[in-house]
């Protein structure tokens, strides 16, 4: 069973050395770390602190915008991810969290060059430095500020493209945990990813992210997961949660709240569902 990660988002006003003690103390297995929190708390002092509570990376946080719509020029922002791949691979990470950059003005040809031309120096040194570059679809609807790639056929197209394992997706549960087409495509989305981020929500995917605690909205996550592990899936799970809700709740109950959810999550997710259960009795 793959053990359970916590992104620091999730826990959005603690530091990150407090995030590192309070996850170990809680028996979480793994971290998302978050680049913000890292630089402030320092990087040499963060694998230490990382390495002495025994906390596994299974990502870092992100880098991207290489369509230069944000504060940052196209050149810019491919050094800053060539920096953070650097720092995935001290940390050990599973992966690099990256968002291509929103298409904004440019059409789609050219947004796609601009990403294309990332890619191209970014994989040697992610092969060399073996750390995955992992791309998050956002629907448009939701993640239009940050990437240009807004459905799944588009992203595995893309991985197929270079065809190196330096290059996987992340699958997150708030933006596609409620799109009925998603365990069907899941048999054929597996081998391209990188990880797993689970999050609950009581309403579909907005601009302003609105998770809620698992179990407590509307995503059929154990349904997921088994479909998850029917099609092989044996990486990473990483819970990422913010919104209304989150925002008030006490973390260390959140902490406590997202490891039972999870166990549950799992349990269920091994149990033949009864119409199956049916058909081979």
């Amino acid at each position: 069973m793959a053990g359970l990660s916590i992104c620091e988002l999730t826990t959005y006003r603690w530091s990150f050395e407090v995030d590192v003690q309070h996850y170990a103390a809680a028996g979480i297995d793994g971290i998302g770390v978050w680049r913000h929190k890292l630089s402030d708390y320092g990087e040499k002092q963060g694998c230490t602190l990382l390495a002495e509570h025994r906390l596994k990376v299974s990502s870092l946080f992100w880098a991207g915008g290489f369509t230069g719509n944000g504060d940052h020029s196209h050149q810019e922002s491919v050094e800053d991810a060539c920096d953070a791949l650097g720092i995935a691979a001290t940390l050990n990470a599973g992966c690099l969290i990256v968002h291509s950059g929103a298409r904004a003005m440019h059409t789609q040809n050219h947004v796609r060059r601009l990403l294309y031309s990332a890619l191209d120096k970014l994989l040697p040194l992610a092969e060399q430095l073996q750390v995955a570059v992992a791309l998050e679809p956002m629907p448009a609807v939701a993640g239009a500020e940050w990437t240009f790639l807004s459905n799944w056929e588009d992203a595995a197209a893309l991985v197929t493209r270079y065809n190196t394992p330096a290059l996987r997706l992340v699958l997150d549960t708030y933006y596609w945990g409620l799109d009925p087409l998603l365990e069907a495509q899941l048999p054929r989305l597996v081998p391209h990813l990188a990880l797993v981020q689970l999050a609950d929500s009581k309403s579909p995917p907005t601009r302003e992210p609105n998770r809620c605690r698992l179990g407590e909205g509307k995503v059929p996550l154990a349904g997921i997961v088994r479909a998850l592990d029917q099609a092989g899936y044996r990486g990473e799970y990483e819970i990422e949660l913010m919104g209304e809700e989150i925002e008030i709740t006490d973390y260390s109950d959140l902490l406590a709240h997202s490891q039972k959810a999870y166990d549950g999550i799992r349990a269920t997710a091994g149990k033949i569902p009864e119409p199956f259960r049916k058909g081979v009795a």
